[in-house]
């Protein structure tokens, strides 16, 4: 498995690109800072600070099948948080 690190990065280059694209598809449909834009990137926020928080953790008793779990929520998320983003265009 990879490194926590690497971990932690993957989580906050996907949520980050998720919340560009937000800003990208608002500029380009002249909707800035739209209610539905502004809830995608809240959901952005809180999943990067729960996903880091479980990171984190220390008192798990399988480290690894933990960290694959916060993967695998980080990709379920993301996927949501994309649906709702390509709705928004």
């Amino acid at each position: 498995m990879a490194s926590i690190r690497d971990l932690k990065k993957d989580i906050n280059y996907v949520l980050g690109d998720i919340i560009e694209a937000v800003y990208l598809a608002e500029a380009t449909t002249d909707k800035q800072n739209s209610k539905e834009g502004s809830a995608i990137i809240d959901g952005a926020i809180a999943t990067f600070d729960s996903l880091i928080a479980q990171v984190n953790k220390k008192d798990v008793e399988n480290r690894k099948k933990h960290l694959a779990g916060v993967r695998a929520n980080l990709e379920k998320e993301a996927t949501a948080l994309v649906e709702k983003l390509n709705k928004l265009g």
